[in-house]
């Protein structure tokens, strides 16, 4: 596939269309220094101004001549350069977790919405393969996607279609770790899939074709669920012991650190199934509640990592966050249904709130509110039996849509100590 192609490729997807600032992920390697070179050329194409993001992992002699030749290439050709040096005990998901959360860090400051990684197909191939290898569950086999939700915004890998010997040959620079076989992934490049192609030449182009068909399949359940509330005892008990499977499974993808085994997943599934109301541990700092209506997770242990404290907020009580209290009782202006305990908190992975007629999670409310990197690292998230009564991000305020036709029960207030009720 041509430059031209890729471009054009890029035009129809139109996946810059929401995107004006654009951060791309750059290791001095020839893939993405392709999508460097590539993105440069057409920024004007594309209707984007890009920034350049590096992390100098300091584990190869070469590292800080990387490092200094895009310094000077970013300065060369006017463009944003920022840098991280990694810190911490090294290892592949050590370095991964720390360049994202840099390139996160970045797109908050500095107003990027979408981060660009220059991931290609022989990268698809290489991901599935090693989910199989690893016995990941079948929705995961649907591999890396071209878009997905990252940060203040999207992560976008242009170049996913690509094998990478379509790629031109460019200045870059070679990482002597790719050709050793400590890692798996080199391994799964140098010897698996070549030894598979013995078999079958399109052993590669069968991997991505099965990511793709795992893709579509989870899509079109998705779409069949959708006005499934699945934390509903009365509707889930009501589906297919498969359908519940998928909908605790799908429920349980807000929750990534989570991590629950087979074992365990099953024995989370079959508590809901006898719906015995109480709460019971899980793991990780997270407990199953179970009333007489639904089912839900939450992590009430103490998030030293997180901007906002997590209280509880029981009927009859005040708690204070910051600048604000939150008194629940019979008077303010937030109606409520229940009397059941509210969980203040950080926004996590995931988070939805229900607008009535549709759920729009808050990550994208935030982007499209365009509220600020620091207002969103503050927001408090009030959630009441497992689902989000209202998001409070600044001085703006989201609420939930309350079904029609219940009895009001309780009242919240919430105010500042400047200026009083919100």
């Amino acid at each position: 596939m041509t430059m031209q192609k890729i471009l054009e490729d890029i035009q129809k997807k139109a996946y810059f269309a929401k995107h004006d600032k654009v951060l791309v992920a750059v290791s001095a390697g020839v893939d993405s220094m392709n999508l460097l070179l590539f993105l440069q050329a057409h920024q004007e194409d594309l209707a984007i101004e890009i920034g350049l993001a590096h992390v100098n992992h300091k584990q190869r002699q070469q590292s800080d001549l990387e490092e200094t030749y895009l310094r000077d290439w970013a300065e060369d050709h006017g463009l944003p350069f920022y840098l991280a040096h990694f810190t911490g005990n090294f290892s592949e998901k050590s370095a991964r977790d720390f360049r994202y959360n840099f390139f996160k860090k970045v797109m908050e400051k500095e107003g990027y919405t979408t981060l660009v990684t220059a991931h290609h197909a022989d990268d698809q191939t290489e991901t599935i393969f090693m989910r199989i290898l690893r016995g990941s569950r079948l929705r995961h086999l649907a591999g890396i996607k071209a878009v997905q939700e990252f940060g203040p915004g999207q992560i976008i890998r242009p170049f996913l279609n690509i094998r990478k010997e379509e790629l031109p040959e460019v200045f870059h620079f070679e990482d002597a770790s790719n050709q050793s076989d400590a890692y798996l992934r080199n391994r799964i490049r140098h010897h698996y899939l070549p030894e598979l192609a013995k078999e079958n030449p399109k052993i590669s182009t069968a991997i991505r074709e099965l990511g793709t068909e795992v893709q579509t399949l989870f899509a079109a359940l998705a779409d069949l669920t959708a006005n499934l509330d699945g934390t509903d005892l009365q509707v889930f008990h009501k589906q297919s012991p498969a359908v519940q499977v998928y909908l605790l499974q799908d429920y349980l993808e807000a929750y990534p650190d989570l991590s629950l085994s087979r074992a365990q997943f099953d024995s989370l599934l079959e508590s809901i199934r006898k719906a015995k109301s109480g709460d019971s541990y899980l793991k990780s700092g997270y407990y199953l509640h179970i009333d007489n209506e639904r089912f839900w997770l939450n992590k009430i242990s103490p998030q030293t990592d997180s901007p906002v404290p997590t209280q509880v907020l029981e009927y009859g009580n005040i708690v204070s966050i910051g600048q604000r209290s939150f008194e629940f009782g019979q008077t303010g202006s937030l109606s409520l249904t229940s009397l059941d305990p509210i969980l203040l908190r950080s926004r996590k992975a995931g988070d939805a709130i229900d607008f009535g007629t549709f759920h729009k999670k808050v990550r994208r409310l935030f982007i499209d509110q365009k509220i600020p990197a620091q207002e969103r690292a503050q927001a408090i998230i009030a959630e009441q039996n497992g689902q989000i009564i209202f998001v409070l991000a600044g001085e703006h305020l989201y609420l939930r849509k309350a079904p029609q036709c219940v009895t009001i029960k309780a009242k919240l207030c919430i105010k500042t100590r400047k200026n009083g009720d919100l």
